[in-house]
């Protein structure tokens, strides 16, 4: 059976002028995962990213330390279908319709503005993206200019569907993404229903990795959310 990797990025750089850049952490992050493979001589035959510079910038660094260790890596492509969900989108075009109407939504908000730190403020802002990415996928938000729900669903698995359809027997394959396609990976190996396909997309550590097992149509998770490199407190983030 042929072996997949899906690898989250590593942290980007949150609550600044640009998000989609690895923060310093990020890059260690991961440098720390290809380090990680390279000394157990995990041999990829290919690998691909999402177009988001986090993803591209995650592979960069790990092919990196690859190369460090003179071992082989693949060349780089590049997949538009394992881009992220639009989040942001969903979050900035519901959100002051959601303030004047869901009492919930005025809540969480003004923790989120009320934030004294760094902390509080990444905390709250995932309560209230959270709250409301959860009422965009059950059906509650409509926005006729953003990708759907089931549309993402339907564009992960597209690019999955045409990555196996490239594979060759006993192959080992990654693709560096967002926790967002992650889940839907799992949602496709377990036959999740979309809530919980979301709570999936909570978890994923940045730079973690998930690992599934494919041959023919049959495709498997055979771990989750794993994260040996960053063998230090300091080391994991959410965001």
């Amino acid at each position: 059976m042929g072996r997949l990797f899906l690898v989250r990025h590593a942290q980007a750089s949150f609550l600044c002028e640009n998000y989609d850049c690895l923060s310093e952490l990020g890059v260690t992050q991961a440098r720390l995962l290809g380090e990680y493979w390279a000394q157990r001589n995990v041999v990829f035959s290919r690998v691909c990213a999402g177009p988001a510079l986090r993803h591209q910038q995650t592979m960069l660094h790990v092919a990196e330390a690859y190369r460090k260790a003179r071992r082989p890596f693949p060349a780089r492509v590049i997949v538009a279908e394992f881009n992220e969900f639009q989040g942001e989108a969903v979050l900035s075009q519901s959100l002051p319709q959601l303030l004047a109407n869901n009492a919930r939504v005025r809540e969480l908000n003004d923790a989120l503005q009320g934030s004294n730190n760094h902390a509080a403020k990444r905390a709250n802002f995932q309560r209230l993206f959270e709250a409301v990415i959860s009422m965009w996928v059950n059906g509650e938000i409509a926005l006729p200019d953003v990708e759907s729900w089931p549309e993402f669903c339907e564009r992960v698995n597209r690019g999955l569907s045409a990555f196996f359809g490239k594979s060759k027997k006993g192959e080992t394959a990654a693709i560096f993404t967002s926790s967002g396609p992650v889940s839907v990976a799992v949602q496709r190996a377990l036959h999740l229903s979309a809530p919980d396909a979301l709570r999936i997309a909570w978890m994923p550590r940045n730079c973690s990795f998930s690992e599934f097992l494919f041959s023919g149509d049959r495709f498997a998770l055979s771990s989750f959310n794993v994260f040996p490199h960053l063998d230090e407190e300091g080391l994991l983030t959410y965001r």
